[in-house]
């Protein structure tokens, strides 16, 4: 497929296209007031390279060109959502549920029943962005160690100056 939705590994001499991608998806935080968010810095490579030996990066290509990226681990024994982005140049054709997708069917294949990941409550394109593709917040007691543990870093970040919320998608 050459158009929209190729989804693929992602390979090795495109990680600082990733983090190209990174800056420019978070720096639309900062039209809605979210300037710390959007000064954050992109994955290293260091990581995203870690992400790439594990299985855990995949990227989509819209016309030929990467046009975004999904990062994924495992968070108390499921698939957690660390990741998704898409360059605003390529925003809003579908781009990002299709690698949310990508990423359930790459579960469901493994034996998988649910995925995970946190976010923002309040932005559009973030908790109700991923309520529309079907994850819902948890409760603290729904949570496991492993998701605790995020939890604590994103605090640890100054994160949670804005509302935050761990969800989960049943598949």
């Amino acid at each position: 497929m050459t158009g929209p939705g190729r989804v693929r590994p992602a390979r090795g001499d495109e990680l600082e296209d990733l983090r190209a991608i990174e800056v420019a998806a978070g720096a639309v935080f900062r039209e809605i007031g979210m300037d710390p968010v959007a000064d954050d810095a992109p994955p290293s490579t260091v990581v995203l390279r870690g992400a790439l030996d594990r299985g855990g990066l995949r990227v989509i290509e819209d016309d030929g060109v990467v046009a975004g990226y999904l990062m994924d681990d495992v968070v108390d024994g499921a698939p957690h959502l660390e990741q998704v982005s898409v360059h605003p140049d390529h925003a809003r054709r579908g781009l990002g549920a299709r690698l949310v997708e990508d990423l359930v069917s790459r579960a469901r294949a493994a034996g998988h029943r649910t995925i995970t990941l946190t976010t923002f409550v309040d932005v559009p394109w973030n908790g109700p962005y991923y309520a529309r593709l079907g994850f819902r917040p948890l409760a603290d007691d729904e949570l496991g160690p492993g998701l605790r543990a995020v939890r604590r870093a994103e605090v640890a970040r100054g994160l949670d100056r804005w509302p935050r919320t761990a969800m989960r998608r049943e598949l």
